[in-house]
């Protein structure tokens, strides 16, 4: 509007750059121009005419004027209303056209990126969400999967212990047995010991090795070796509660740290976006504290497992294994004192039949002396044939000592000499043996009536002690089921 009388001073100001228009919206594309600027500067300078810039030049710029780089140009042709018509208008239809139109392609641009932005960030929203939902419930199906395979080996765990607890339970038992056992053994020791002792007390030529001597020695190995075995088998059941209490530790560890996996996996399987105690772990993905994988973990515990079973199959072995022992040694014991009683009741018998022959046999005696010294000759001359083998046999055994390095073999002939040597050598005691009684025979036949009677009275103090002494104290040998570990 233009009020009459007044002066209107047209001002505008024009920026060093080339923009146009003004800006309109705030997207980054709404700030260029959509003409150039060589252009845009030629059609603002169509309409300018002379007489336009030699008004212009009669306005000086002050330094007031200058702001931000900018010129303000004061076009002072209001102030000369005859100038008015000569300067016309600035733009023309057409540049006002095309700046509307560029300005509405420009607008039009800009909403379809933002429109087809805002539709792809809502697609992309939601398909990783999707995403997100179907990897977690993977997840929790993992998780679950895993927690089934923990319940299941824990379950087997558990039956593996107590299966091993029982044969614990078991195996303790007959090693208690056993002890037991070997404890009642040293009676039965002790009583033969001590008949071989009383029958240390013959005298004279009752002081033989004879049956019950035999007898009563193998007694007294029998019951040494089945204190052996007995020693042995109670170390080796030691050792295997020592083992079986070591798979039974590897089970129990084993099925705590299934206890305690399990409660972990439990609660990471019922966790949720809106439970508590979650929170960010920066960086935990990157970290790989796993010493396993799922073939090993299971390997592990089927380890222990077989470890297990294979112990108590050697614990069931060896349980066996003892109680065939307790037999066998009850048996081989009670089987042996039954055979020393046996030799002993004929030893009293032939002792007894000897003690009345004597009797029977002292007239006799003169007509015995030729043939007993000829018994001696033969027993001697018997004695010196021997010598010539045992020096053969024996100088073959030495001078095979002399062979080298590995031909000092254990071969057939080394086992045939030192049999052949002890052979002989047996039959050399023997004979001298009854070279012994030989000649005690000869001077019994001398002496007659006196060496007689102390044959006699040998023969009476045998009998007391192998009747009076030994056999009284034989009676008190254990029963079969305290052999056996039975209280």
């Amino acid at each position: 509007m233009e009020l009459m009388g007044s002066t209107l001073t047209s001002t505008y100001t024009r920026p060093k750059t080339s923009h146009f228009l003004p800006a309109i919206s705030n997207m980054a594309t709404s700030y260029q121009n959509s003409q150039p600027a060589t252009t845009m500067n030629a059609i603002a300078n169509q309409w300018r005419n002379n007489s336009y810039y030699k008004s212009n030049m009669l306005v000086p710029i002050q330094p007031s004027m200058q702001r931000n780089g900018l010129d303000l140009v004061r076009a002072n042709t209001m102030f000369y209303p005859s100038n008015r018509s000569v300067l016309g208008t600035r733009f023309t239809p057409d540049d006002w056209y095309k700046s509307n139109q560029s300005n509405y392609r420009e607008s039009e641009s800009s909403r379809n990126s933002a429109e087809r932005l805002r539709r792809d960030t809502i697609r992309l929203m939601q398909d990783k969400d999707q995403l997100t939902r179907r990897t977690q419930e993977n997840t929790s199906k993992n998780i679950g999967e895993r927690l089934n395979d923990i319940v299941f080996w824990r379950s087997e765990l558990s039956h593996e212990i107590d299966n091993m607890v029982t044969e614990i339970a078991a195996l303790s038992e007959v090693k208690r047995r056993l002890e037991r056992a070997l404890a009642e053994t040293e009676g039965p020791l002790q009583v033969s010991q001590e008949c071989l002792y009383h029958r240390e007390k013959r005298m004279s030529i009752d002081l033989v090795h004879d049956d019950v001597e035999k007898d009563l020695i193998k007694e007294v190995e029998v019951i040494k070796s089945c204190q052996e075995r007995m020693r042995r088998y109670l170390d080796r059941a030691v050792a295997q509660l020592a083992s079986n209490r070591a798979a039974q530790h590897e089970l129990e560890r084993d099925l705590s740290d299934k206890v305690t996996a399990q409660r972990i996996d439990d609660r990471c399987h019922h966790l949720r976006n809106t439970s508590d105690g979650i929170g960010y772990y920066r960086g935990i993905d990157r970290l790989d504290p796993t010493v396993s994988l799922p073939d090993s973990w299971s390997k592990f515990t089927d380890d222990n497992i077989l470890l297990s079973q294979s112990q108590r199959a050697s614990s069931h072995k060896l349980r066996d294994e003892i109680e065939i022992l307790l037999n066998t040694t009850s048996n081989e014991m009670w089987n042996q004192f039954n055979n020393v009683n046996v030799a002993f009741t004929n030893r009293i018998s032939e002792t007894g039949d000897a003690k009345n022959s004597l009797q029977s046999h002292l007239a006799k005696t003169l007509q015995e002396i030729f043939q007993t010294e000829m018994l001696i000759e033969s027993v001697k001359k018997a004695l010196r044939d021997k010598e010539g083998p045992l020096k053969v046999a024996q100088t073959r055994l030495e001078e095979r000592t002399r062979r080298p390095n590995i031909e000092l073999c254990r071969d057939n002939p080394f086992h045939r000499l030192v049999g052949e040597v002890r052979e002989i050598e047996d039959t050399i005691i023997k004979l001298q043996e009854r070279l012994m009684e030989a000649e005690s025979t000869l001077q019994t036949l001398v002496k007659t009536k006196v060496t007689l009677e102390h044959d006699l009275s040998v023969k009476a103090n045998s009998l007391f002690l192998d009747q009076e002494k030994c056999m009284s104290i034989r009676k008190t040998f254990p029963s079969m089921p305290r052999l056996v570990g039975y209280t």
